[in-house]
C-alpha cells in the first residue's frame, strides 16, 4: 500500500480535493474565502505535511521551506503565475513547485477580449443610464457613443500562449494586429493567421484586407486603437527586458488619445498612479484592468477615482474565473485538476521520479544534475 500523504490546501479547489482523498491522501482545506495567515501555513508545514496546495495570495519563501525541511516535498500552485513563490528559495531547499499552464489560456484571452468590448462600447455606462432611469430619449449620438471593435487596430503586447489566443479571437473581428514581444516571436503562427485573413478576404467573407505583423513597441503603441497586455512580470535584474511598469508615462503618452488599454496579465506591469492620471487628463480614452499592483484593489487606489469611472473598468482578477477552467478535475481542462496532477506526479514519483520530466514542475533547473 502506498504511503498516506498529508496535504494542506490554502483554499478549497472543489472536487479535485476528493480525487486526492480517494487515492488515500489526508487533505486539510482552509475553508475561509480569504487567504490564510502565513503563521497558519507555517504551522501546517511544521507539522510534517508532504504537500502544499497554494494560490497567488500565499507568500511561499525560505521561512516556509525551512519549516518544512525534511518533510515538505512539493508546492502545487493553482495558477499559471508564481510571483508569490520565491524560486531561489525553492531551489535552495530542493522543493519542486508546480503550476497550471495552458488550461486557462482560452478563458483568459476570451475575458480580455470581452473587457475590451465592454470598455469600448461603454456597456457599463449604458447599463447605468438604463438602471438609474436616466434614459429619457433616443438620439443618434447623445448622450454618448461607444467605439466599434470590428475593423480596428489592436496591439498585442506579449505573444505567449494567452497573447496568441487573443490574436485568434481578434482575427474573427477583422482587426489589424500589431504584435510585440521582446523575448518570444512565433512567426509561423502569425503567418498562419495572415493566411486565414487573406482567405476570408478572397472568399468575400470580409470586405477589406487586414494584416498581422510583428513591430517595435513604439510602433505598436503609436498606431493601435486598442492595446492588450499579455506579458509575464519581470522585474529589474530578472531580465534584460523587464516588464515591471512597462505601462508608464513614456509608453502611455505614445498611445493615441482615442486608444484603450486592457491588462489581464500582471498588475505591476502597469504604473497605476500614472494610468489614473492619464485617464483624468485624457492622454488615452479608457482602460480595463483585471489585475493590480496590490490585490485586492485598495480602497484608496487612484483607479477608483469617480472622475474616471466612466472610462476605467475594474474587475477582480476574474479572467480565468469560468467553471470548467477553474474547477474541472480533468487536468487537460481545469486548473484544479492540473494542480492536483502536478502534486501527484511529484509525490507518487511519476515519470520515473524524474522531476525534470514532470510537465507542470516550474523549477526543473534545481533537479537537473540529479536526473
Amino acid at each position: 500500500m502506498s504511503k498516506k500523504f498529508r496535504i494542506f490546501a490554502t483554499s478549497d479547489i472543489g472536487e479535485s480535493i476528493d480525487v486526492l482523498r480517494k487515492r488515500g491522501y489526508e487533505v486539510e482545506v482552509y475553508d475561509w474565502p480569504q487567504a490564510p495567515p502565513k503563521k497558519l501555513i507555517l504551522e501546517k508545514v511544521k507539522s510534517g505535511i508532504d504537500g502544499l496546495i497554494t494560490t497567488l495570495r500565499d507568500p511561499i519563501d525560505a521561512e516556509i521551506f525551512e519549516a518544512g525541511k525534511g518533510s515538505l516535498k512539493v508546492v502545487a500552485q493553482i495558477a499559471v503565475g508564481f510571483d508569490n513563490i520565491n524560486r531561489a528559495d525553492a531551489n535552495r531547499y530542493k522543493v519542486p513547485f508546480t503550476h497550471t499552464p495552458d488550461v486557462l489560456t482560452e478563458a483568459t484571452a476570451e475575458f480580455a477580449f470581452l473587457m475590451m468590448g465592454a470598455l469600448a462600447r461603454k456597456m457599463w455606462t449604458a447599463e447605468h443610464l438604463t438602471r438609474d432611469n436616466k434614459w429619457g430619449y433616443w438620439h443618434p449620438y447623445l448622450p454618448f457613443l461607444g467605439d466599434e471593435v470590428t475593423g480596428k487596430t489592436i496591439a498585442i503586447i506579449g505573444t505567449g500562449r494567452i497573447g496568441l489566443a487573443m490574436i485568434k479571437k481578434c482575427a474573427g473581428f477583422d482587426m489589424d494586429m500589431l504584435c510585440y514581444d521582446s523575448a518570444y516571436q512565433n512567426h509561423e503562427y502569425i503567418k498562419a493567421i495572415q493566411e486565414v485573413k487573406d482567405l476570408r478576404y478572397a472568399r468575400g467573407i470580409t470586405r477589406q484586407k487586414t494584416f498581422i505583423k510583428y513591430v517595435s513597441l513604439e510602433e505598436a503603441l503609436k498606431d493601435a486603437d486598442f492595446v492588450s497586455i499579455h506579458v509575464p512580470l519581470l522585474r529589474e535584474g530578472e531580465s534584460s527586458t523587464p516588464t515591471y511598469h512597462l505601462v508608464n508615462e513614456r509608453t502611455l503618452r505614445m498611445m493615441k488619445p482615442t486608444a484603450f488599454l486592457v491588462n489581464s496579465s500582471r498588475g505591476p506591469v502597469v504604473d497605476e498612479k500614472t494610468l489614473a492620471r492619464a485617464l483624468k487628463e485624457n492622454w488615452i480614452a479608457g482602460a480595463a484592468l483585471d489585475v493590480y499592483e496590490k490585490e485586492p484593489l485598495p480602497a484608496d487606489s487612484p483607479l477608483r477615482d469617480p472622475a474616471i469611472a466612466d472610462r476605467c473598468r475594474l474587475y477582480p482578477h476574474f479572467a480565468s474565473a469560468a467553471r470548467i477552467t477553474r474547477l474541472s478535475t480533468d487536468p487537460n481542462k481545469g486548473m484544479a485538476g492540473r494542480c492536483v496532477q502536478g502534486l501527484i506526479d511529484v509525490l507518487e514519483g511519476n515519470y520515473g521520479g524524474d522531476v525534470t520530466r514532470m510537465p507542470y514542475v516550474v523549477n526543473k533547473e534545481a533537479f537537473a544534475q540529479a536526473s
